[in-house]
């Protein structure tokens, strides 16, 4: 029987028969054009350097702040100087009486006294000062002459790479699509507009979501050992906020790979279910190799990145059944299940947790 011709057709391949040598000579030009367009692009962040610093500062001023124990809080200023937070003791609160909620703004003020001044207090109780003192206050700080040019260049190395790496994968992409099939391409081009996707939403989830609590964490830990935690090394904070970024969203990107050797029929459905274990660890160590070392952040990045694995053996089961609608319905079910227990955490999270802290004392 003759092949049809639409077979014939994503079979064929796209690109004309090359020697080794031009291949290799492709593969050259490939590299040359790509080292090009980083350092371009690694020049164009050095020139606004100051504003990536501002976007990767963002988690950091809106990681929560925690004070331990139930003491009040005073939030003091001078005209329009902040002059800090201070945790008072039970003697300072009842020496002071400033009322009865935890964060209280207080402003000093000079006040005259017959022919005298002194400065006394008054209660201001400022929204915004109240919730600015709730985020914490870290300063990035050089501690040598030449750390300012080595936090400069890691900022645009980094900057750079999300900036080129459109660019570099399109270069890369023109070396190999002519040697895939049509019917291969149809599979990239798929792969590569889901892997972005999920590229893009591992690293929003971790800059929005997981990076202001693993901050909070880092200085929760440092008070709770009783050292400082209002400054910090730039280039520390740099390389931690840019890896553990690239980090999730690489991270994100394991579905695809799964999926993909799902299509090319080296795993399966079962034998996805049965790897459950390994990937735990495998989540585990990614979180150990990419965060910083404590136990917290570890396991916020590991959850999330686990979750994905189950959703890929979801896909996966749902590509192995005979009866597609049957299995769509299942499917939608269990996802209405999840959506509905994750509103009942979050409201836990966002109501009954801070009352419970307010009531037993827990922070």
């Amino acid at each position: 029987m003759a092949a049809d011709p639409v077979d014939k057709e994503d079979e064929s391949e796209g690109g004309p028969v090359k020697s080794f040598l031009e291949h290799l000579e492709d593969f050259r030009w490939v590299l040359i054009k790509s080292l090009v367009t980083l350092g371009l692009a690694m020049l164009v962040c050095l020139a606004g350097g100051n504003y990536v610093v501002k976007i990767l500062r963002w988690p950091l001023t809106h990681a929560p702040m925690h004070f331990g124990g139930t003491n009040q809080i005073a939030i003091v200023s001078f005209g329009t100087n902040h002059l800090g937070n201070f945790q008072l003791s039970p003697e300072q609160q009842k020496m002071a009486d400033l009322g009865t909620n935890r964060f209280v703004s207080v402003e000093i003020e000079p006040i005259t006294l017959g022919t005298n001044q002194i400065l006394g207090w008054r209660v201001t109780n400022d929204a915004q000062a109240i919730a600015a003192a709730q985020r914490m206050d870290v300063n990035l700080i050089n501690l040598s002459p030449a750390a300012g040019f080595f936090v400069a260049f890691q900022v645009a190395f980094y900057a750079g790479i999300v900036l080129a790496g459109p660019f570099i994968f399109y270069f890369v992409a023109s070396f190999v699509f002519p040697a895939l099939k049509f019917r291969e391409r149809k599979y990239v081009y798929r792969a590569v507009l889901i892997g972005g996707g999920l590229f893009v939403a591992g690293v929003s989830f971790c800059y929005f979501v997981l990076m202001p609590l693993a901050l909070a964490a880092s200085q929760m830990y440092s008070n709770w050992l009783g050292f400082g935690a209002f400054q910090w090394q730039a280039e520390d904070y740099i390389s931690f906020v840019c890896r553990f970024m690239l980090g999730m969203g690489i991270g994100f990107e394991l579905p695809v790979v799964l999926l993909t050797l799902v299509k090319l029929g080296i795993l399966s459905y079962r034998s996805l279910r049965g790897m459950w274990r390994y990937m735990v660890v495998i989540n585990l160590i990614l979180g150990a190799l990419l965060t910083s070392p404590e136990v917290f952040t570890q396991i916020t990045m590991a959850i999330p990145l686990y979750l994905l694995y189950e959703a890929t053996v979801w896909v996966a089961w749902y590509w192995d059944q005979p009866d597609r609608n049957k299995a769509r319905r299942t499917l939608w079910l269990g996802l209405a299940i999840l959506l509905a227990l994750a509103t009942l955490l979050w409201m836990a999270w966002e109501y009954a947790w801070p009352r419970m802290h307010w009531r037993w004392g827990l922070s």
